[in-house]
């Protein structure tokens, strides 16, 4: 083609509304506007930020006050990493951005993020897998629009960090994923009300945080809250292999949503028809969606899996996504960084042990389904080291000894128990004489993951071990990980 014949078809290329949106993340004359603050300096950033450890050459930082902390101090660190500009409360010796109040700026600038763009919203919570089942979403739906997907990242799920993945979330993002998480009753629907998703869905429903809000029901109305700040006309997801599913099915149609069902249960909108185990570790699922069925694979081992990858395709149809496309992320997703990274570890010789990374949270749920797949894994031993599961609260002591079942379903070699909490367990173990309800194991209880460190060393890994590590975060079992895995050579992947 020649030159001329280039240029006539650059200049007939199509313009869309979105071709019109800035490239860069923001300039100060958008954040003037966004913020009702005044800019000292003409800037433009490329990320946002709160954190002063964190900070990357080009990012605003913002200077958030709470009640032991105050980001003003932070300043000097945020500018010699890099930052451009800040949002402070006060006049500072560095370009920024001067508002009454930096929290309430950092919600402006959330609230222009989000309407600015064209993005379809997705918001995730539940009490178990929001973070993996997010990912999952947000791997589907980047991969289907070629980079144009934007999420909130680690677990950036609270007050603060759901404003914040707003504000980073760029003018030109097609799909926006968000997880929302809670402790206490009436945090759901504030953070809901930030991102207003166009879907929301629920993952699965536990006894995390029952201390705080005394009942599973109390839990799954504080969970449905997400639906409040649905668009009008948007699309709740919701398990359908709950005791609780009619009840949130109620909040949802309150709320005037479309609702869609997902799981096992035979009426389910998005239905499983079949699983079958691969020699990955993953299964190849079969579903059905009504008016379709779909086939494909999940790299991610266990039935917690089977049933959340049902929620995604829910979620990534909803949004107008492409299913093929999800499939193609789900075969090719990988454990994350304290939920689910998975190791192989070299031992000398020729051995290999397998190290499994569920560090970063426990409940009685999550801690049944790990158990489970555990007991499901080649191995010639099966060991595990499991951490209390925090704000359980009177429920505590029960849930705990419970653990004794799927450990002794699960066929567990040896067993680390970690914290004061876990002592109930070792309690139930004990009550044989040492043999946990006839299962030939041996278990142990330390205080902390120092100890439970030595013990492991003590105890010794082989080749063909497989080695589970769980716990709340709280507990620390993310050190045992992390030794582990620097003082031995691995083959793994550990994400962020």
């Amino acid at each position: 083609m020649n030159a001329p014949l280039i240029h006539a078809a650059l200049r007939a290329w199509p313009v869309t509304a979105r071709d019109e949106l800035s490239g860069a993340l923001w300039n100060s004359r958008e954040i003037e506007l966004a913020t009702g603050g005044t800019a000292s300096h003409h800037f433009q950033a490329s990320g946002v930020e709160m954190d002063s450890r964190d900070v990357r050459p080009g990012d605003l930082f913002v200077a958030l006050k709470g009640e032991a902390m105050d980001g003003h101090r932070f300043l000097d660190k945020a500018f010699a990493a890099g930052a451009v500009a800040a949002i402070t409360d006060r006049a500072v010796d560095y370009p920024h951005v001067l508002v009454e109040d930096t929290s309430a700026a950092l919600h402006a600038l959330a609230h222009a993020a989000r309407d600015r763009s064209p993005a379809v919203r997705i918001g995730v919570t539940g009490s178990v897998g929001k973070t993996g089942v997010k990912e999952a979403i947000f791997a589907a739906l980047d991969r289907a629009s070629r980079g144009a997907a934007h999420r909130s990242v680690r677990s950036y799920n609270n007050h603060v960090g759901v404003p914040l993945s707003l504000a980073r979330m760029p003018a030109r993002s097609l799909f926006g994923v968000f997880e929302m998480g809670m402790n206490h009753a009436g945090e759901i629907a504030p953070l809901a009300d930030h991102v207003r998703p166009d879907v929301a869905l629920i993952t699965t429903l536990a006894p995390a945080h029952i201390e705080n809000l005394g009942s599973m029901e109390a839990i799954a109305d504080e969970k449905a809250a997400i639906f409040t700040g649905l668009t009008p006309g948007g699309t709740a997801i919701i398990p359908a292999d709950t005791d609780y599913t009619e009840r949130l099915i109620g909040h949802a149609r309150a709320a005037g949503a479309e609702v869609v069902t997902f799981g096992r249960h035979p009426d389910a909108d998005v239905r499983l028809l079949d699983a079958i185990p691969i020699s990955t570790g993953g299964s190849l699922i079969t579903a059905d969606l009504g008016d379709a069925r779909l086939c494909y694979s999940i790299a991610e081992p266990g039935d917690h899996w089977i049933a959340n990858s049902l929620g995604v395709m829910a979620a990534v149809r909803a949004a107008g996504g492409d299913l093929a496309a999800a499939g193609l992320a789900l075969a090719e997703m990988g454990g994350l960084k304290g939920r689910g990274a998975r190791f192989q570890i070299d031992l000398p010789g020729d051995g290999k042990a397998l190290l499994v990374d569920e560090s970063y949270n426990a409940n009685p749920a999550s801690m049944r389904a790990t158990l489970r797949q555990l007991g499901q894994t080649p191995a010639l031993r099966r060991v595990a080291i499991l951490g209390s599961m925090m704000e359980l609260g009177d429920f505590s002591p029960r849930f705990h000894r419970q653990l004794a079942e799927p450990l002794n379903d699960a066929r567990v070699d040896h067993v680390i128990l970690v914290g004061e909490e876990m002592r109930e367990l070792a309690y139930e173990l004990g009550k044989s004489g040492g043999v946990p309800l006839g299962n030939p194991g041996s278990f142990t209880h330390c205080d902390g993951p120092d100890q439970a460190i030595s013990m492991l060393s003590e105890f010794g890994i082989n080749g063909g071990d497989a080695i589970l590590v769980k716990g709340s975060n709280s507990v620390g079992l993310g050190a045992l990980v992390t030794h582990f895995t620097q003082t031995h050579p691995v083959e793994g992947q550990q994400d962020d």
